[in-house]
């Protein structure tokens, strides 16, 4: 991301939007085109916001669009997708924490399906992307949205030393592509039995030397800029390792002291199983919320929520739907959130401004969600 950034690509696929005339010739297909950057670019939750508010942000304003609906289309998209189509960082995350439950025991079977099976499980997710579809197309304004501060118009920014969109485009194809080509390799031509993690590793690989080859040779940069960048990348990508690495540990001493399992043992007595991936959201939630982050809420939760399916005999790939869906939704209403606030800052709103006017369509979403994880519980 940070040498597709350096390339000038973002910007280049800005200017091509902002020079489209069917995106800005109304309100709904000015957001929509917002709505759908959101959905395309999924490798990175921020990258997603800043991409998206980067494009919308002057085709709001031409429209007299509040910039706080922006904002709201901004973070809807951001997490969620990130979170559904996880061959990115969060995926990664996901089938590391999976796979510890795995080695330690707790149970059995492929990393990669048990992730996919909890992915589609991922109904906070799935109702966020259809409420703000929704409200962009009937052009819905509740709460607080219905007052929210309208900006004067400007004119759409020149970007300087315009680069083409497709140094932006061509690696994020290449690298969607090379995760499934890795994984057929890793599974001996069996695409769900390959090696998650070890896929997203050469996939990443084979990306930077995709972009060598395709930065260098078209004089985009040099070679010394090109090192230069992938360090700064590797430097920003350092509080993730951390964050795993403290997951594995909370994980592992969780386990040790069989954390999930005393609490599915209390739970077993006082709460019926069809409502246990309800309280998994809610506690999720609640976490989420708490300490704006969804990643740690998934290294806390997950340690906890797998044992505790298993000691109720519950779906696993439901709690674990439950766990990921939680993260999300209280990620998604916390004012301390890094997606909160990159929303906010990549849209031009004020950050109390975007969680008030945010937290109606949320709420609905995460109530829809919860509905849905007690249905599913009690027929699966």
């Amino acid at each position: 991301m940070e040498l597709i950034e350096k390339s000038g690509g973002i910007e280049g696929f800005v200017k091509k939007a902002q020079k489209n005339s069917y995106f800005s010739s109304s309100k709904r297909n000015t957001l929509l085109l917002t709505y759908f950057i959101g959905v395309i670019i999924f490798i990175e939750s921020s990258i997603t916001s800043l991409i998206a508010g980067a494009v919308g942000k002057p085709l709001c304003d031409k429209q007299e669009i509040p910039h706080a609906k922006l904002a709201f289309v901004c973070d809807s998209t951001s997490a969620p997708i990130s979170s559904l189509i996880v061959l990115n960082g969060w995926g990664a995350l996901l089938l590391g924490l999976i796979s510890t439950q795995i080695t330690q025991g707790m149970i059995s079977g492929d990393s990669i399906d048990i992730l996919i099976k909890a992915v589609s499980y991922n109904f906070y997710a799935i109702s966020a992307l259809a409420v703000t579809f929704l409200t962009i197309w009937f052009n819905i304004d509740i709460a607080y949205m219905k007052d929210a501060k309208l900006y004067p118009h400007h004119r759409l920014a020149t970007i300087k030393n315009e680069k083409s969109m497709f140094y932006m485009l061509l690696p994020i194809l290449f690298m969607i592509v090379s995760v499934f080509v890795f994984l057929y390799l890793t599974g001996d031509g069996n695409m769900l039995k390959g090696s998650g993690s070890s896929s997203i590793f050469y996939t990443m690989i084979a990306t930077l030397f995709f972009m060598f080859l395709f930065y260098i040779p078209t004089k985009n940069m040099s070679i010394k800029t090109f090192l230069k960048t992938c360090t700064l990348g590797a430097k920003k990508l350092f509080p993730i390792a951390a964050i795993l690495l403290f997951a594995f540990a909370i994980g592992k001493v969780t386990t040790e002291l069989k954390t999930g399992l005393y609490l599915a043992s209390l739970a077993s007595d006082n709460l019926n199983v069809i409502f246990l991936a309800g309280v998994i959201f809610l506690l999720s939630s609640l976490i989420s919320f708490s300490t704006g982050t969804s990643w740690g809420t998934f290294s806390i939760m997950i340690p906890v929520a797998v044992p505790m399916a298993v000691g109720m005999d519950a779906n696993v790939a439901l709690a674990i739907g439950a766990v990921i869906s939680g993260g999300v939704f209280g990620d998604h209403c916390s004012p301390i959130s890094d997606t909160t606030i990159i929303s906010s800052m990549a849209s031009d709103c004020e950050v109390i401004e975007h969680v008030k006017t945010q937290l109606p369509y949320a709420l609905i979403s995460g109530v829809i969600a919860f509905i849905l994880f007690i249905i599913f519980s009690s027929i699966s």
